[in-house]
C-alpha cells in the first residue's frame, strides 16, 4: 500500500493536554503556597526577636515565676564559627524523684527570628535531666536555658555567644 508522504506544512506548536494540566497544577500549588505563607505571617516576620518578645516567651514558660540562677548547666561554645548548627547541652541538678524532678527544659535566644528555640519535657522516669541538641543562631547573642521544676520553681543559666557566620537570617 502506498501511503502519502508526511505533510511538510508546519503545524502550530500547541502543548499537549498533559503539559497544560501540569502547568495549571503547578500554578495552583504555587498560588496556594503563597497564600498560606502570607496568612501565616512568614512574609512579615521580623529578622530578629525583640527584647519584649523574649520577656513574653520566658514569662509564658515560667508561668510568671521569677527564674533563679543555679542548678542549670548550659554547655555551649563561646565562639561559634557557623551559626547553622551549634551544639548545645543543658543539664539540671536534680534527683529526678517523684518529690523533686524537672518537668521542662527550654532554650531561648534574644536575637533569632523566634526567641523560643526548643522545649523538652521530662518526668522522674527519665532518670536525669539532660538534653543535647543543635540549634541555629542568627547572630552573636545571649542564649538562655530555663528549667521548670515540679514545684513550679524555675532555674536558669545564660551564656553570651559570638557567631562569625550568621544563620536564620531571612533576606
Amino acid at each position: 500500500m502506498n501511503r502519502p508522504p508526511p505533510s511538510t506544512a508546519s503545524t502550530p506548536a500547541t502543548p499537549a493536554p498533559r503539559t497544560l494540566a501540569r502547568q495549571r497544577r503547578r500554578l495552583l500549588v504555587q498560588g496556594v503556597a503563597s497564600m498560606f505563607a502570607g496568612t501565616m505571617g512568614f512574609a512579615a516576620r521580623p529578622a530578629s526577636a525583640t527584647p519584649q518578645a523574649l520577656r513574653e516567651a520566658v514569662a509564658a514558660f515560667t508561668g510568671g515565676a521569677e527564674p533563679r540562677s543555679g542548678r542549670v548547666r548550659l554547655e555551649l561554645a563561646e565562639l561559634v564559627e557557623n551559626g547553622n548548627a551549634v551544639p548545645v547541652t543543658v543539664s539540671v541538678q536534680s534527683p529526678m524523684t517523684e518529690a523533686d524532678h524537672v518537668r521542662r527544659i527550654a532554650l531561648f535566644t534574644e536575637r533569632n527570628p523566634d526567641p523560643g528555640v526548643a522545649i523538652f519535657h521530662f518526668s522522674p522516669r527519665n532518670g536525669r535531666a539532660w538534653v543535647s541538641t543543635r540549634m541555629r543562631l542568627a547572630t552573636s547573642q545571649q542564649v538562655l536555658a530555663l528549667a521548670q521544676m515540679n514545684d513550679g520553681s524555675c532555674w536558669q543559666a545564660t551564656m553570651d555567644v559570638v557567631v562569625t557566620l550568621a544563620a536564620c537570617v531571612e533576606g
